[in-house]
């Protein structure tokens, strides 16, 4: 018999977050997320996500054993203001059975219907900045801390359930030994002079907090016209200020202003922390913070976290000045492998931007929909 119980308490919590540590116990491809993080992003008093939405954890218990997890997720920003009548799931994780699969959706769909909502999707977030995605592609691949793992069978629960694709993201790697720099340096002083624009670098995170809060603004607007783009507010700004950025390396945060020092394209790398992350199996202490500190000073593989470029500055090769700024960062360090997170499979632009250093997509991923 299969019961669903909703996590509320911290101790429930951290079960539901410590599920999948079992269920990946022997895999290779899966990263650990941090629990005591997880457990922060869970807490209603802490994410200011939950400011325009509401969440419910939930566990799938069999024979008294944990065989699954859902949350399902009303963003009310994405149902009100786009007019989306969607309620989200994610945080999924499953035992191999459909039955345990279907009871946990239906919880998803009570919450739903309760609102009079049109139709579920997942697996996602909150909203822009989670993770996103069921794998459907590259189980043989190592993932990263801002993406999901799964086995292939969640794919055929989906399917045999009724659901659809909605979206499609991709995923790439390519060795910095790609990068030929003539690619973009001969259009850097032209741009720099035709535009009136110029790089902003840094070596101190202090000095990158003035221009975060600008730096998210530019996000919303270059973010806006893509699917399910829920813009970040000024609560959570702080929030992920606070969360995000003393993770990242300041060399690895690149700005571009005009002439009047106003933001008009910005790209966040990160380092790697996968190694790291399966290391420490998702404790801080005692060790595992001198594990992430290690990674972030010596780890010579990165990840493309957020590139954005202002509307009116797009198609014009700003991001040149941004490649070879990080050109110059990844050489001094020894950087190997450039990692691309999750994209859109329609956002062409983004796509483009990458064609000069032959990248190859290593992992796909995409997100079901069902009406209700």
């Amino acid at each position: 018999m299969i019961t669903i119980k909703e996590a509320k308490t911290k101790k429930e919590l951290t079960e539901y977050i410590k599920f999948p540590f079992s269920l990946y116990k022997d895999s290779p491809y899966w990263v650990p997320p941090i629990i005591a993080d997880e457990l922060e992003s869970f807490d209603k008093t802490k994410n200011p996500a939950f400011d325009n939405a509401e969440a419910y954890f939930y566990i799938a218990y069999k024979n008294n054993e944990a065989v699954g997890r859902i949350t399902a997720i009303i963003n009310w920003a994405e149902v009100n203001n786009q007019h989306k009548r969607k309620v989200r799931f994610g945080w999924f994780d499953v035992i191999d059975d459909i039955e345990v699969t279907k009871a946990l959706l239906e919880k998803v769909y009570e919450l739903g219907r309760k609102h009079n909502l049109e139709h579920a999707e997942g697996p996602m977030g909150f909203s822009n900045l989670d993770k996103v995605g069921v794998l459907t592609e590259g189980y043989d691949q190592v993932g990263t801390m801002i993406t999901w793992y799964n086995h292939p069978y969640y794919v055929t629960h989906f399917e045999q359930l009724g659901f659809q694709v909605e979206k499609q993201y991709i995923e790439s790697i390519f060795p910095f030994s790609n990068v030929k720099p003539e690619f973009f340096q001969k259009a850097v002083a032209l741009i720099k002079k035709r535009y009136e624009v110029r790089a902003l670098t840094f070596t101190k995170t202090k000095d990158i907090m003035p221009h975060v809060d600008k730096m998210f603004d530019l996000f919303n607007e270059s973010y806006e016209k893509l699917a399910s783009f829920v813009a970040i507010s000024d609560v959570q700004k702080e929030y992920f200020k606070k969360k995000y950025i003393s993770f990242i390396n300041p060399e690895y945060i690149k700005f571009i202003v005009d002439k009047d020092d106003n933001l008009v394209a910005f790209s966040i790398v990160m380092p790697s922390f996968t190694e790291a992350l399966q290391k420490i199996k998702g404790k801080l202490f005692p060790f595992g913070f001198l594990q992430l500190l290690k990674a972030k000073k010596h780890s010579k593989d990165v990840v493309f976290y957020l590139i954005g470029v202002h509307p009116d500055y797009q198609n014009k090769g700003v991001t040149a000045l941004i490649f070879d700024e990080y050109y110059k960062t990844f050489s001094e360090k020894g950087i190997r492998n450039c990692i691309r997170t999750p994209e859109l499979l329609e956002n062409n632009a983004i796509h483009l931007l990458w064609k000069n250093f032959d990248p190859k997509i290593h992992c796909q991923r995409k997100t079901y929909l069902k009406n209700l």
